[in-house]
């Protein structure tokens, strides 16, 4: 599913302070529309705002002020009505929260950034290098994208064959920070998100005919199964014994009757 049809798809009840981060203003006075009348969402208007929060800046304009307005809009803010119950409607003024600077990331938004919007980022704030950052910084940037770093002098950085331009050919954005006469390379890539393993079950249908296309994985149930190797070591099973296989598997001599009983003493004399 690519992120259009993500945003499609996403609602007010849906967001999330991670999901939100893939909307745009118009998005959210869209969702709002119609779920005004939604019980869950009259009843926990708070929790919505506070997720919408997490991700765009809020104004709330009181009366029909048009200078309000324009001032807002002329700032990037989109303009629009909010229906909070049904006898009020408000006029709010929103704008995406921007990422400028490397206190602005977070772990729900470093996924909805690129590669190049991140060295943008460590770019315009610091000078000092990777290590000038906080760990906690650090933490955040590397649960969304892979990171190494080299030091080298100028003249060395761009070599051919070496670490720099093996880097970018396997797709990495790279920064690179001057230090005096050596140069600090930071490079950068989009981790790939893990999938998260599915067992899938075949649930007996209950009422009709039909199995959950999806859930098509039968789980064979071994609970009171012997053990292969308890099987190996089982001897024969009684109902299959009968008086000819009997003798052959107790025959302890021939048919004399005194040499079988010489045979037993043997063998208990063992």
């Amino acid at each position: 599913m690519n992120q259009e049809t993500e945003k499609k798809a996403l609602t007010l009840k849906t967001l999330t302070k991670s999901s939100v981060w893939d909307v745009q203003e118009n998005d959210i006075f869209r969702m709002w529309e119609g779920a005004d009348k939604d019980a869950e969402v009259k009843d926990n208007l708070r929790h919505f705002v506070d997720i919408i929060r997490s991700a765009f800046m809020i104004e709330e304009i009181n009366g029909d002020s048009s200078i309000l307005k324009t001032k807002y809009e002329k700032q990037g803010y989109k303009v629009g009505y909010v229906r909070l119950d049904e006898d009020k409607k408000v006029t709010w003024a929103i704008k995406k929260r921007p990422i400028m600077r490397v206190t602005d990331l977070t772990y729900e938004n470093i996924r909805h950034i690129s590669a190049a919007k991140l060295m943008e980022v460590l770019d315009r704030n610091f000078g000092g290098g990777w290590d000038s950052l906080s760990q906690s910084i650090k933490d955040i940037i590397e649960s969304g994208f892979d990171i190494s770093t080299t030091t080298l002098p100028k003249d060395r950085l761009h070599k051919k064959g070496g670490m720099y331009e093996k880097k970018v050919e396997d797709g990495f954005d790279v920064l690179e920070v001057p230090k005096g006469t050596w140069v600090e390379a930071i490079f950068a890539k989009v981790k790939p998100e893990a999938e998260k393993p599915r067992m899938k079950f075949a649930m007996e249908s209950f009422g009709d005919d039909e199995e959950n296309e999806d859930e098509d994985v039968e789980i064979e149930d071994t609970y009171n199964k012997p053990d292969e190797d308890d099987i190996e070591l089982e001897g024969p099973n009684d109902d299959e014994i009968t008086e000819e296989n009997y003798s052959t598997m107790m025959d302890l001599g021939g048919d004399d009757p005194d040499e079988e009983a010489a045979n037993l003493a043997e063998y208990g004399d063992d």
